[in-house]
C-alpha cells in the first residue's frame, strides 16, 4: 500500500512508532520530504502521521526501496537484518538514526548515557541533579521523550540522553560533553550480528566526546574513553583522587569521592548494590557537568528509584515483594539478585538469544523459581538442580 506525495523524497523514514513520528514532526519543521515505510499493514500511528504530513508517501508491508531514496532514518526497533536495510546497505546508502539527526541540529551541549543496565536510572538521576542545582535541563531519547521531539522545546542549558545500543549503531557524530557507559555485558544478540557488534555500539558513546565516564571493571572503557580530554571513573572499589568509589569507615559503607566520605550507603533511596553503581556513575557525570555537589547528593537521599526496577511493591507475613520486570537479560536479573540473601524468582518473557544459565549463579541465594511465559523451558532449565523450579 502506498499514498503518492507532492514531491519525489530522496530520503526514507523506517517505522512509524514513537520514534518515526518523532523524525516526521522534525522533518516537517524543516520542510524536508520523505518517504515512510512500515512493514505491518496496519501500524499504530498512521493516522498521526497524516495529521503531521498528510502529503507524505506511505509504503506499508514487503521490503520496496525506491529507486529516488539515497539516506534511510531509521527507527531503533529495525535491525540491519530487516530486508529493506539489508538492500540500503548493499547499495551503500547512509543509514542514520534520530540521534544523529539531533547531534547535528542541537545547540545546547548534552550529556549522553548508554550500558547494557541502569541506563534510565542514571539519566533519570542526572536530570533531577541538574534540576536541583538550578540547571534547565531536558532529557529523553530512549527513555520518554523521543530526542527530536526535544528540540522542538524551549533551548535548555544542558540535554541529558539515554541512549541504546541501536540508536548508537547508526551514529556516527556523538560530540557528547559528557559520555557515560555504566556497563557491557551480552544483550540483543537477535538485533545485532553478535556479541562484539553489540559492544563497538556501546563504545562508539565515547567517539566524539569531550568528557567521559568510565566503569573501572571494564578495561576497554579506558581504552575507547583515552581520547576525550576529562576522564572520570567509578566503581565498588576505594576510588584515586578525583575518582568515585566506596570507602568503609566504623563499620559503615559510604559513596566516596578520593578519600572524601559523601554519603551513607544506608542513606540511599534505591535498593542494591548496583544502584549504589548507579549513583556513583551519576555523581561523576554531575562533576563533570560542574553540579553541586550537595544538590546531587540530596537527590541520592530521596530518589526511590524507576518503577519496575527494583521497585518495592508491599511486604507480606515478613516477606518483601520486589518487582524488577525491567531486567530483560540474564546479567541484568543475576545482578538484582545478589541484592537480596533468600528469593523465590518469578521469571519469564521471550528471551533475545542469550545464554540464561547466568541467572542460576547464586544458587544459596534461591530458594524457588517460577517460570512463566514464552521462556519458561529454557528458564526451567538454566535451574534444573540448583532450587525447586
Amino acid at each position: 500500500m502506498s499514498r503518492s506525495p507532492k514531491s519525489k523524497a530522496t530520503q526514507m523514514v523506517a517505522g512509524l512508532g514513537a520514534t518515526g513520528l518523532s523524525i516526521a514532526r522534525y522533518l516537517q519543521r524543516n520542510d524536508s520530504n520523505a518517504i515512510y515505510f512500515d512493514s505491518r499493514e496496519q501500524p499504530p500511528g498512521l493516522d498521526e502521521l497524516s495529521e503531521i504530513c498528510p502529503d507524505a508517501e506511505v509504503v506499508l508491508g514487503g521490503s520496496r526501496l525506491p529507486r529516488s531514496i539515497e539516506k534511510i532514518i531509521a527507527s531503533p526497533g529495525i535491525p540491519d537484518s530487516h530486508p529493506l536495510l539489508k538492500k540500503a546497505l548493499k547499495k551503500k546508502l547512509e543509514v542514520v538514526s534520530d540521534i544523529e539527526l539531533f547531534a547535528r541540529d542541537a545547540s545546547a551541549p548534552f550529556a549522553a548515557i548508554t550500558g547494557s543496565n541502569g541506563k534510565s536510572t542514571v539519566t533519570t538521576l542526572l536530570y533531577h541533579m541538574c534540576v536541583a542545582d538550578g540547571r534547565k535541563v531536558l532529557a529523553g531519547g530512549n527513555l520518554g521523550e523521543p530526542a527530536l521531539d526535544l528540540l522542538h522545546e524551549e533551548t535548555p542549558e544542558i540535554y541529558v540522553l539515554e541512549l541504546s545500543s541501536f540508536q548508537l549503531h547508526r551514529t556516527q557524530n556523538l560530540p557528547a560533553k559528557v559520555a557515560v557507559l555504566l556497563n557491557v555485558s551480552p544483550d540483543h544478540l537477535d538485533w545485532h550480528a553478535d556479541e562484539n557488534e553489540y559492544r563497538q555500539s556501546k563504545y562508539r558513546v565515547y567517539k566524539d566526546a569531550a568528557a567521559a565516564v568510565i566503569n573501572r571493571a571494564d578495561e576497554q572503557a579506558a581504552e575507547y574513553a583515552a581520547r576525550c580530554d576529562r576522564v572520570v571513573s567509578f566503581g565498588l572499589d576505594s576510588p584515586a583522587a578525583g575518582h568515585y568509589g566506596l570507602r568503609t569507615d566504623d563499620d559503615q559503607t559510604y559513596l566516596a569521592c578520593g578519600e572524601t566520605l559523601l554519603l551513607s550507603t544506608r542513606e540511599l533511596a534505591m535498593y542494591g548494590l548496583h544502584n549504589q553503581l548507579n549513583a556513583l556513575a551519576a555523581l561523576a557525570a554531575g562533576d563533570l557537568l560542574g553540579l553541586d555537589m550537595s544538590a546531587m547528593l540530596r537527590v541520592l537521599v530521596e530518589f526511590p528509584g524507576l518503577p519496575h526496577r527494583m521497585q518495592f511493591v508491599a511486604r507480606i507475613g515478613a516477606v518483601d515483594y520486589v518487582n524488577d520486570s525491567k531486567a530483560t537479560s540474564p546479567h541484568a536479573a543475576s545482578v538484582a539478585l545478589r541484592a537480596f540473601d533468600s528469593i523465590v524468582l518469578i521469571a519469564g518473557g521471550k528471551n533475545k538469544g542469550l545464554d540464561l544459565s547466568q541467572m542460576a549463579c547464586e544458587p544459596h541465594r534461591m530458594r524457588a523459581v517460577v517460570a512463566i511465559g514464552a521462556s519458561a523451558d529454557d528458564i526451567a532449565r538454566a535451574f534444573k538442580g540448583v532450587c525447586t523450579v
